[in-house]
């Protein structure tokens, strides 16, 4: 049966250099070099080759995956990205592109995504104002932004005409900054024509120079209900996630850590970083509380026997589920914008 979900931080390396990404940022990095397993970083040296990618592709077709998310970094600076989409699709998997949207802009990119029947691309833009965006998504260049981000939506979409695939849909970090402004954001999805749209929690440590200023805390509750409320409330002609998404979301923000009931870390899911690292989730608690014995890669393995029912160990109802974890649901329940006409 192929059930598995996998999300792939394929590479390193990333045009832009957003101040709450997950990966960090290249000048902390450079001032303290990551050292923790399953700690990410745009300076990683030891990001896996090709051919070991290559090798470990081409056992995909006979194993439980399904659907792949390759993210990053950012993938679409890396050439080799669609000799990667193209295996996994060969292997009659699924996927689906996260990108900050501005390579979009070039059309040798769209060109091979569309070539390829690429089944959606996800683009992150977290908000209708350029200002905002452009403040904590500043590119490396001094040059991209919010203006690119939304070329290159429209530049994707005019491509897909009288094709079937991608879909495209826009992903919002929601900090404290910008809770009011989400329903803009759905509607400029909704303008620019894209097929569905998710906000998700901003997931940052205690000590993180930004936590004070963007962190989502208790206060924060009734202004994100109505947000989110109003997002779905607007019926505009963009899929959404699952209503009861909603509440996960604001139940993180109200509790640090919870039990997950029948979770789909490490049984359908599963997370691997640009070095080759397996881990069930991307969750920081779980990361931390995956023994060195139970480590696994992509090097050398095939993903039959990687993703095999017999190394799904983590407990069904994991204690672990954090503000991390959130992000994970509208990914397990992406049939939801792939194959609408047959979503409940």
């Amino acid at each position: 049966v192929r059930d598995t979900t996998l999300l792939w931080a394929l590479r390193s390396p990333c045009n832009l250099g957003c101040r709450y990404c997950y990966f960090g940022t290249i000048e902390e990095d450079r001032a303290a070099p990551p050292a923790q397993p399953g700690q990410l970083s745009h300076l990683s040296r030891d990001d896996v080759s090709l051919a070991d990618i290559t090798a470990f592709l081409s056992t995909l077709a006979d194993s439980a995956i399904r659907r792949v998310f390759i993210a990053g970094g950012e993938p679409l600076i890396w050439p080799q990205v669609f000799a990667v989409a193209e295996m996994i699709k060969a292997a009659g998997a699924e996927v689906v592109l996260c990108t900050n949207g501005i390579p979009l802009s070039r059309p040798e990119i769209t060109g091979q995504i569309i070539s390829l029947g690429v089944d959606a691309v996800s683009v992150s833009l977290d908000s209708a104002d350029s200002a905002y965006n452009d403040c904590y998504r500043p590119s490396r260049n001094g040059h991209h932004g919010w203006a690119d981000v939304v070329a290159g939506i429209r530049a994707l979409l005019a491509a897909r005409s009288g094709h079937d695939a991608p879909k495209v849909g826009l992903y919002t970090v929601v900090t404290r900054r910008n809770i009011t402004a989400l329903g803009e954001v759905a509607r400029l999805a909704d303008d620019l024509g894209a097929d569905y749209y998710v906000p998700q929690p901003i997931s940052l440590s205690s000590d993180h120079r930004l936590h004070g200023e963007l962190a989502l805390r208790d206060a924060d509750v009734p202004a994100l209900t109505a947000a989110l409320d109003g997002i779905y409330e607007a019926r505009l002609a963009i899929d959404l996630p699952e209503i009861s998404y909603a509440q996960q979301f604001l139940s993180t923000i109200t509790s640090s850590t919870q039990t997950a009931p029948g979770c789909f870390g490490g049984h359908q899911l599963a997370f691997i970083e640009p070095d080759g690292s397996v881990w069930p989730c991307p969750s920081s608690y779980k990361i931390a509380a995956t023994s060195p014995a139970q480590r696994r890669t992509i090097r050398g393995r095939h993903a039959a026997e990687l993703f095999s029912p017999q190394l799904r160990t983590c407990p069904d109802d994991c204690a672990l589920m954090s503000v991390d974890c959130v992000n994970m649901w509208p990914l397990m329940g992406f049939d939801r914008f792939l194959h609408p006409a047959d979503a409940p």
